[in-house]
């Protein structure tokens, strides 16, 4: 890293993004919405569980209430007890019948399955159980006062389920964050290239519920990429800009950015899409996102470091895979996303020239591999800041969970 002094780490760079999206909730305009409405939202208002759920311990299958710790044989007493009944306190010495749902009786700690179970003439006998054997404890799912749901939390379509289970049938949540995207470049305002990157950011961008506007392309001119990205920010609450993130003489996306506002980073120690920035302008009330303009490296620092603006969750998700080739890296001090094929828990790095792509052979190539638009076809990606053997085992992060 001491040759890039102004690279931040990307875990930096996702703390920064986490700070600047709960400066931006702070205030925002809210609605309430019914809870099948909920999927991408995000909460305005933290839910508090009332009371315990459930809200006495019950059986999870037929059979019988026992004290766990009693010995056999124990005494069957009383009728059977079914869910919408009120069963009698346990004494000691007994077992009670109960059905699936039923509430368990008081001195009860225990359900023995009926066909584990021997009954004769009245004397039940089984096996050695411990406390909470096919029991669902009071409390278990919530204990009163437990907080479930947090102001600033986005939630998802299965929230629902906890929401109606606490009675609730609608929630508070915040009014998405309006996005005005602006493509970069002279080539592309002049028709001469086409844009491969606002497409794909928007999509991402109303996955992670924010509401997207495309608001076409300027050329690279100082004055008029400033003054665009100044409407849009009196337009939108956030700015994503493509392209022109570097520091070519026709790069101005960043001095732009800087004059009207305050760069909370430029360079996160990625590859592919180092030259990302995130810049708040407070004067202008909105929050700018610069994408470079590479396909690839666009998608990898959008959904690496921008999307936790927008979802609040910063994490990676990975599942292990097996590495079937050498990948090394160029240069050391960087975090190397490798996208990669998955078969039967084997990953291929796309790009090598055993993949259905031939890019590079040994040392990953991200450069290359990052204006390549078949790179999208992969299956997800690792990241690795050193050389990686075959047979060795990587965390690959699916891009369907990314999206």
């Amino acid at each position: 890293m001491s040759d890039y002094p102004d690279l931040v780490p990307r875990a930096q760079a996702v703390e920064a993004v986490l700070a600047a999206r709960a400066r931006a909730l702070e205030g925002r305009p809210t609605s309430r919405v019914a809870i099948d409405a909920i999927a991408g939202r995000v909460a305005a208002e933290a839910v508090v569980a009332e009371a315990d759920s459930p809200p006495r311990s019950h059986a999870t299958m037929d059979g019988y209430a026992i004290d766990a710790d009693e010995d056999y044989p124990l005494e069957v007493v009383a009728a059977e007890v079914f869910p919408e009944d009120e069963p009698p306190a346990l004494t000691p010495g007994t077992a009670v019948r109960v059905a699936t749902g039923a509430p368990v009786p008081d001195g009860a700690t225990a359900v023995l399955k009926r066909e584990d179970v021997t009954v004769d003439d009245g004397q039940l006998t089984g096996p050695t159980v411990e406390a909470g054997n096919y029991v669902y404890r009071r409390g278990s799912n919530v204990t009163a006062g437990e907080t479930l749901v947090s102001v600033g939390e986005t939630l998802a379509a299965k929230d629902a389920i906890l929401l109606r289970d606490l009675g609730r049938e609608a929630i508070d949540v915040v009014e998405p964050f309006s996005v005005g995207l602006l493509a970069t470049g002279t080539e592309i305002h002049e028709g001469r290239s086409a844009d491969l990157d606002s497409p794909m950011l928007a999509g991402l961008l109303r996955a992670w519920g924010a509401s997207v506007t495309f608001e076409g392309s300027v050329p690279d001119d100082a004055d008029r990429v400033r003054d665009r990205i100044a409407e849009l920010a009196e337009a939108y609450d956030v700015v994503v800009t493509t392209g022109g993130t570097s520091v070519g003489h026709k790069d101005h996306v960043i001095t732009a950015l800087d004059a009207l506002g305050e760069v909370d980073f430029h360079r996160v120690a990625v590859r592919p899409g180092k030259p990302i920035a995130l810049v708040e302008l407070p004067d202008l009330d909105a929050v700018a996102f610069a994408i470079p303009g590479k396909p690839v490296g666009a998608y990898t620092v959008a959904t690496a470091i921008m999307r936790p603006f927008f979802t609040g969750e910063g994490d990676l998700p990975g599942q292990p895979a097996t590495l079937v080739r050498d990948v090394g890296i160029g240069v050391p001090g960087f975090e190397y996303f490798v996208p990669v094929t998955l078969d039967d828990g084997e990953a291929m790095p796309l790009g090598h020239v055993d993949s259905p792509l031939r890019i590079y052979d040994g040392t990953y190539d991200p450069s290359v591999l990052s204006s390549s638009s078949r790179a999208t076809r992969a299956d997800g990606f690792f990241v690795t800041e050193e050389t990686v053997a075959a047979g060795d085992t990587v965390q690959v992060v699916p891009y369907h969970a990314l999206e």
